[in-house]
């Protein structure tokens, strides 16, 4: 794209075809390279973490392994040395796929390969998937039907096997079936009560983080708060300082309907627990991003700039929002879904993650796990 663009745009002005010739080619150069490597500056420290990562401190399970966007993303993955890739899926099937999209990756060398019809430890699966959940209505038929159709599940069991250390799935399918596998066999973190999904988006001036995206339909104050909490913690892994908003339609006290009371709360169980945090609300969207019209409005607020994580009152609202956002404001740029919550390093993705989106996320996925 930087390259072709500015050739197809010189040769239309030599041929007087352009209607309006660029000016300055070289900064129309830059603008394009700062479209294509948008997620560039947010990504690469964590790049270069993962490259330096020992191979064996990165084994990630692919969960959809015959799918065209992860192995042309394990192609990419496998070149720089992001991870170390395990995919499930039929062998013939992968194979052939490589072999039609033009890959280079080669089983067994460049990555390790599960198939789910025949693998020696599918006894000591189903029995130990078995034992996590015979008080919650799996029967040991249907144990073993699990482990032979369901990826997620069998990537899940690799991870606490000790025969991986991190899995992306997602790419078909929705949240709440792909969640549902890894808290039966990874659960949450310790004094952990929640599971979240946050999504980072790069947008022309700004990065912002919204939470929860994908899992909590309508989540109560203290969950908020946990959410909130969890979420400031991973963005101060990523270097950023966060700086947080609660988002209503009420504008500080302005309403004293349910959703906005619920803001109130939750603002008040934060500051309880994290003092020190940059946070204030609940607020509109346009005071939670323009600092000035904040400080007109509340002028003793507690943040000393914009707001980059926004919290929003429900699924509802922070899905629309981040979905208008990444396609009005973010060139479609984004970095998520993030899991937030689990015990150990997995991440659901959505089934329109391209496939940068997925080599974004494996790298993180690999960032959780040697930290």
């Amino acid at each position: 794209m930087t390259k072709i663009a500015p050739a197809v745009a010189k040769a239309a002005e030599e041929s007087g075809v352009a209607a309006r010739p660029i000016q300055d080619m070289q900064a129309y150069v830059d603008r394009l390279q700062q479209f294509v490597y948008h997620s560039g500056t947010f990504m690469k420290p964590i790049f270069q973490i993962a490259k330096n990562a020992p191979a064996d401190k990165k084994r990630i399970v692919f969960a959809e392994g015959e799918e065209e966007r992860v192995l042309r993303a394990v192609q990419v993955i496998v070149d720089e040395k992001i991870a170390t890739p395990i995919l499930i899926g039929r062998p013939a099937v992968v194979q052939f796929r490589i072999e039609k999209y033009g890959l280079r990756i080669r089983p067994g060398t460049d990555f390790e390969i599960i198939n789910p019809e025949y693998d020696e430890r599918y006894r000591d699966f189903w029995q130990t998937y078995l034992k996590m959940t015979i008080r919650k209505g799996v029967t040991e038929q249907y144990a073993k039907l699990e482990m032979r159709r369901r990826q997620t599940l069998i990537g899940a069991m690799l991870i606490h096997k000790g025969d991986a250390d991190g899995m992306i799935c997602g790419t078909f399918g929705n949240n709440a079936l792909h969640l549902h596998y890894i808290d039966q066999v990874l659960g949450k973190r310790p004094s952990v009560n929640v599971y979240a999904a946050m999504n980072v988006l790069i947008l022309p001036e700004r990065q912002i983080i919204l939470v929860d995206t994908h899992v909590n339909e309508n989540p109560t104050a203290s969950q908020l708060a946990e959410i909130t909490l969890l979420a400031a913690e991973k963005m101060c892994r990523f270097g950023m300082a966060p700086r947080v908003a609660l988002l209503s339609h009420s504008s500080f006290g302005s309403s004293n309907s349910e959703s906005a009371q619920k803001m109130r709360a939750a603002l008040a169980i934060i500051q309880e627990q994290a003092p020190e945090l940059e946070v204030d609300g609940e607020m509109h969207g346009d005071a939670a991003l323009d600092h000035d019209l904040l400080k007109k409005m509340m002028p003793d607020s507690r943040l000393k700039g914009s707001a980059n994580l926004l919290v929003l009152p429900n699924i509802e609202a922070a899905n629309i929002a981040y979905n208008l956002l990444k396609t009005a404001a973010g060139y479609g740029v984004a970095i998520g879904p993030v899991m937030l919550g689990c015990a150990r390093p997995v991440h659901i993705l959505t089934p329109s993650a391209s496939v940068r989106r997925i080599i974004n996320m494996t790298a993180l996925c690999v960032l959780d796990a040697v930290e």
